[in-house]
């Protein structure tokens, strides 16, 4: 696409809602596929405890997004800078690598949140529950960004709590605050 710098979204915009729609869940599928075929025991366990508990995920996701999303943002930033080379570089490659992956974590948490409801809680329906909601988001901006963000804030909750979760208090003894679905 020729188009002036910073011109993507506009871009983007300018296709159809159907187009959209299609583009956003072809391309959630695959990436979701991808990342939890990688990462198949880490992906399934950040699922599960973003379902058991999703405030908890939450509280912890937010903040975790906004550091990961502002050091990558300032790795862009700098990128042209005469330190932006060393620096900037691994910064945006930790963001480039980090969000998507937990915004497809994410993704499939909610999918299958949303088909436990009604059919049968499988991992493959939660996937493909997963992108068609990111395909039907895909009709408006504003509805994309905000299934986005919740879906990265939950995968990055999760994926932290997975990541520092073996040294915590593994019996339900060992704790000092009840968990959040006995409150």
């Amino acid at each position: 696409m020729l188009a002036a710098p910073g011109g993507e979204l506009e871009a983007y915009r300018s296709l159809e809602p159907v187009v959209r729609m299609g583009v956003q869940f072809a391309g959630s599928l695959l990436v979701v596929m991808i990342v939890l075929g990688l990462l198949q025991n880490y992906g399934t366990r950040a699922v599960t405890k973003s379902r058991h508990s999703p405030i908890i995920s939450l509280c912890i996701g937010l903040p975790g997004l906004l550091v990961i999303g502002g050091l990558a943002s300032t790795g862009y930033l700098i990128v042209d800078t005469g330190i932006g080379t060393f620096f900037g570089i691994p910064l945006v490659i930790v963001g480039a690598a980090v969000l998507p992956t937990a915004t497809a974590i994410g993704l499939v948490a909610i999918g299958r949140t949303l088909v436990s409801k009604v059919a049968a809680d499988r991992p493959w329906t939660g996937v493909l529950v997963g992108a068609l909601l990111t395909g039907i988001a895909g009709w408006s901006l504003p509805a994309t960004l905000a299934l986005a963000g919740l879906a990265a804030a939950l995968g990055v909750g999760a994926s932290i709590r997975v990541l520092f979760g073996a040294s915590g208090a593994a019996r339900p003894d060992d704790r000092t605050v009840p968990p959040a679905n006995k409150i």
